[in-house]
């Protein structure tokens, strides 16, 4: 359960997403603006398009091309449906040379094809490009092989890139517009004022999406859904997201939200005890504890696969959460009915199949995720009052509720904990606790240097290997650990942190000095993609 999205009070813009990269930061520039947005499938059946009721819909860019057999598109009746309704459409890179393409045009492949920084030129200062002059040049982020060579009729160009191919059109009277470049990025200086001048401008859109009117929102759905004698369960994690999901439960309902925070052996350095602290002391939350280290490491033994350790904490966590619902309904004399979690858009937008890959079903990022991983048979209903936000927006929505600055600062910490971050078995040797003191090494030594605000997630890794080292005039065979550190706006995409090689080698040398078995220590440099924030 969580919000409706059609019954959000706001001028709603629907990306139709047909699988670029990009399409997540799309939705995120155009929430910047207080405009509420929401990403779909670009092969949505026109009903659930419809069902939305958009002011404007973007379709974005992708991988394919519109000339290979079952690329994906918007359904037929959209640009009926989208004419008759008053909707404005832009596409974006693919999306241009969809509308292209489906209104009678003709595409091509480039003679030039244009990849990375490329300048474009306003032929027309009209519709996207309103607010310019012509012959105004502006750097932007191309991305295509194929190109717009037959504009439908009823379209012109409006700007052109240097090497003379179209790089933007429109047909006001139809309201249909075009961008061949991605203005969502940074690599586009100027795309941010674009959106915001199609939107506002153009478009008439109103920027009324506020994180109060979210909050008042959630609290009027916790409350139509949960009744009066009903009870919830809230699974804390000891993140920000289950720690605002609980507070404004907490808010809606009082004492019939039980929250259970469960230490299941897998958790940071002194985690346990300072979670507990702030939910008690600062949040007045009513928590129990449960310490499940044993159950938890028992069934991990002797696991090496990743998606086989998330799988099965999933399932101890499901398990523990029954048990615990069992005893309150002994307590209480009926049983709770739903469960809490902190599920946030990112997860679900990670979560959705490939537009065009043919499948019903996505390609696995993560399981135990809040949306995959948990049991079908799950007798607990769920209560998601996060699933529409960014991790940005959740913070919004946590100093709206009173949650210490200091704790909606938090790094992201993923649902599996340590298990994630310890490359094989877990339960070897004193892997975990090794893991731990280099974790706390590190993580305290970017908070002295000042760098842990401007740093998305930070953390140790354990590897699987021991290495050669020479510690105290003997040669030794000891532990390597990995540290990574990322900067990031919603966890979707993130590029390494650039430390200075002096910090680098101070903290290397408190961990090899301090943490007895560690004689390693690499820098993850990747970013993601290619890679994932974590490692497992």
């Amino acid at each position: 359960m969580a919000i409706d999205p059609k019954t959000v009070e706001s001028d709603r813009v629907l990306i139709l997403d047909y699988g670029s990269q990009y399409t997540h930061l799309i939705t995120r520039r155009i929430r910047a603006l207080s405009v509420f947005s929401l990403c779909i499938s670009g092969t949505s059946s026109l009903k659930t398009i419809a069902d939305h009721k958009p002011r404007v819909v973007i379709l974005s860019g992708g991988p394919h091309s519109v000339h290979t057999p079952g690329s994906p598109s918007f359904p037929d009746g959209f640009v009926e449906w989208a004419e008759s309704n008053g909707v404005f459409v832009l596409g974006i890179c693919y999306g241009l040379q969809l509308i292209v393409q489906r209104l009678g045009g003709e595409v091509r492949v480039g003679e030039k094809q244009e990849y990375g920084r490329m300048e474009i030129e306003v032929e027309k200062a009209l519709g996207l490009f309103g607010s310019k002059n012509c012959g105004d040049t502006q750097s932007v982020w191309m991305s295509h092989g194929d190109e717009a060579a037959k504009l439908p009729q009823g379209f012109e160009v409006v700007a052109r890139s240097k090497q003379g191919a179209v790089a933007a059109i429109q047909n006001p009277l139809r309201r249909f517009y075009g961008l061949q470049y991605h203005p969502e990025v940074t690599h586009s200086p100027e795309g941010m004022e674009t959106l915001r001048y199609f939107l506002f401008d153009v478009c008439g859109v109103k920027a009324s999406w506020k994180m109060e009117n979210v909050l008042d929102e959630e609290i009027k759905v916790i409350n139509e859904t949960v009744g009066p004698d009903e009870h919830v369960i809230c699974a804390l994690s000891g993140g920000v997201d289950s720690t605002v999901a609980a507070t404004l439960v907490h808010k809606a309902i009082g004492d019939r939200l039980h929250c259970i925070f469960v230490d299941n052996g897998l958790l940071r350095y002194k985690e346990m005890e300072r979670v507990m602290e702030t939910f008690e002391r600062d949040l007045h939350l009513p928590v129990t504890c449960v310490d499940a280290t044993d159950q938890f490491l028992s069934e991990l033994k002797g696991v090496d696969d990743p998606e086989k350790k998330r799988k099965i904490i999933g399932k101890e966590f499901i398990c523990i959460f029954d048990d615990f619902a069992h005893e309150l309904e002994q307590k209480l004399g009926r049983k709770p009915s739903y469960l809490v979690q902190g599920t946030l858009y990112p997860d679900v937008i990670e979560s959705c199949p490939p537009p065009g890959s043919g499948s019903t079903h996505s390609h696995t990022i993560k399981s135990h995720h809040n949306v995959g991983g948990l049991p079908k048979d799950m007798k607990l209903k769920l209560i998601e009052p996060l699933k529409l936000l960014f991790k940005d927006e959740v913070r919004q929505l946590g100093k709206i509720l009173n949650v210490p600055e200091g704790f909606l600062k938090r790094h992201p910490f993923p649902g599996p904990g340590l298990a994630v971050r310890v490359i094989g078995d877990v339960t070897l040797g004193n892997y975990l606790d090794t893991l731990r003191l280099v974790d706390e090494i590190f993580i305290q030594s970017i908070k002295d240097a000042g760098l842990y605000d401007v740093i998305w997630q930070a953390f140790a890794v354990f590897l699987p290997v021991r290495t050669v080292g020479v510690q105290g005039d003997q040669r030794t065979h000891g532990h390597a650990v990995a540290l990574r550190a990322v900067t990031s706006e919603d966890g979707m995409t993130a590029d390494w942190y650039p430390f200075e090689g002096k910090f680098l080698a101070d903290v290397s040398q408190k961990i090899c000095n301090s943490v007895r078995g560690v004689n390693r220590v690499s820098y993850d440099i990747t970013s993601k993609p290619p890679s994932t924030i974590e490692w497992e």
